[in-house]
């Protein structure tokens, strides 16, 4: 039996976050450019989406490109750019035919003029679908994101308009990048590494993580759901013992 046909649809995450680590490596390993490797990797990220849209996860968010990736190599950056509006352009379809709704959080205006143009042109076309919500974590520290909500929130309070003593745990979460989002249920990384790399940090204070060992361009969705049964036979108990679940 299938590890897709051992979930149980009764306990699926209803948001999986991935780190998509491991391209340049793949693509260095087998005698090819760090480029390679991203090119690659977009087949990767179909798998991800269309295995979440296939078993019924409503909530996708990729780790597309740190806001410390800006250090890397200017020519690949570069590429990087290029690929992600390349990308998009050919997999609008894609989204329609699946039901995605694309979604962007990080600091967008750090990207050149024609990457902002077409996630824009792709968030309005894609606006009414429901099966799936894909986000790009794009130019996205999650520090910064929380510094920027707490200056969103000290102004509120500056202008009177919030009181210190009301400031929640929910406050918090309405003023970051990821409002009107659940919390991952589950983060997968690959390429071995066993960190977040301030990816999400507030809003994975209980979440699943499973690190695999494959690169991201070898990913398939068949990692996806084996990674999704694993995390149905984990006991998430958010505080409490086993006996108060």
């Amino acid at each position: 039996m299938s590890f897709k046909e051992k979930i149980s649809k009764e306990k699926l995450p209803r948001h999986v976050a991935i780190i998509m680590d491991g391209n340049g490596r793949w693509a260095k390993g087998i005698g090819k450019l760090r480029i390679f490797g991203h090119q690659n990797g977009v087949s990767a990220v179909r798998e991800a989406m269309e295995g979440c849209v296939d078993i019924g996860v409503t909530y996708l968010t990729l780790y597309a490109f740190s806001s410390e990736n800006w250090n890397r190599p200017k020519l690949e950056v570069k590429a990087l750019m290029e690929l992600l509006v390349n990308t998009l352009a050919k997999e609008t379809k894609t989204f329609m035919q699946n039901g995605v709704r694309l979604n962007v959080i990080g600091n967008m205006q750090d990207l050149p003029t024609n990457c902002q143009s077409k996630l824009i042109d792709t968030i309005e076309l894609t606006k009414n679908n429901t099966a799936c919500v894909l986000t790009l974590a794009l130019s996205y520290g999650s520090r910064a994101e929380i510094v920027e909500a707490t200056k969103a929130i000290v102004r509120l309070v500056s202008a009177g308009e919030l009181d210190v003593d009301d400031i929640s745990e929910k406050t918090i979460s309405e003023h970051l990048f990821t409002a009107g989002m659940p919390d991952p249920d589950l983060m997968i990384r690959t390429s071995g590494e066993q960190r977040i790399s301030n990816y999400l940090l507030y809003q994975m204070a209980y979440t699943e993580f499973c690190f695999l060992d494959k690169m991201w361009p070898e990913f398939t969705r068949d990692d996806l759901y084996e990674a999704i049964y694993h995390y149905q036979h984990r006991e998430r108990r958010f505080g409490k013992t086993s006996e108060q679940l």
